[in-house]
């Protein structure tokens, strides 16, 4: 099966939906959600409205693919780094490391689920949303605790907190970071991590 654009060419289904769900996800992070309507994608993709129904049934149905598929692949990275990491102090840096190189590599995903998490969390159909989070939460929050235990990390710190300075910290990079600049996602993780080890005041 094929899909075909208003100037006649075609693009295999599977490439096509990927390419929709690219340009999908440009305009929602760029404009949000609601401001973003199917025509708008449609236009961009060079389609007629009603040809995207060939591919996803609302506009709702676009977003959750993009998040399942964001959140999916975020949580399998994640996860492969607990099982195979022994040292909590490695692991912890090792998940900031991949946090900041999915914000460079997926800056609308990213962006999106910052902006819409409000949304989300009253909408059925989005239930897997904090559903993963959770887990990668628990993931977080194992590194941190283990670490404690193994005396890596003071114990004196709550873990809860410590996650979501964290947590709030790395993806609010997102905001400002744009990928080929100055930075890189390498350096970011660098500069964070030396920060996050020694501090802010001097010896």
């Amino acid at each position: 099966m094929v899909a075909v654009t208003k100037n006649g060419r075609s693009a295999p289904t599977s490439e096509r939906r990927d390419e929709l769900l690219a340009i999908a996800a440009r305009l929602i992070a760029t404009r949000g959600f609601s401001a973003t309507t199917v025509r708008d994608v449609a236009d961009e993709a060079g389609i007629l409205s009603g040809s995207l129904y060939h591919h996803f049934s609302s506009k709702e149905a676009i977003l959750a693919e993009l998040l399942k598929r964001f959140m999916t692949t975020l949580l399998d990275r994640f996860e492969k780094i607990a099982a195979e990491t022994d040292s909590p102090r490695e692991a912890l840096d090792l998940l900031v490391d991949q946090a900041f190189r999915t914000i460079e590599s997926e800056p609308d995903a990213v962006g999106i689920y910052q902006n819409e998490s409000s949304f989300l969390a009253t909408q059925q159909g989005f239930e897997f949303v904090s559903e993963h989070s959770a887990r990668i939460e628990q993931i977080w929050m194992t590194a941190i605790r283990d670490g404690q235990a193994s005396g890596d990390f003071r114990a004196s710190v709550d873990p809860a907190i410590t996650y979501r300075f964290i947590r709030d910290s790395v993806w609010a990079t997102g905001r400002w970071f744009r990928p080929g600049g100055r930075h890189t996602a390498e350096s970011l993780s660098a500069h964070y991590l030396d920060f996050l080890h020694q501090g802010l005041l001097a010896d």
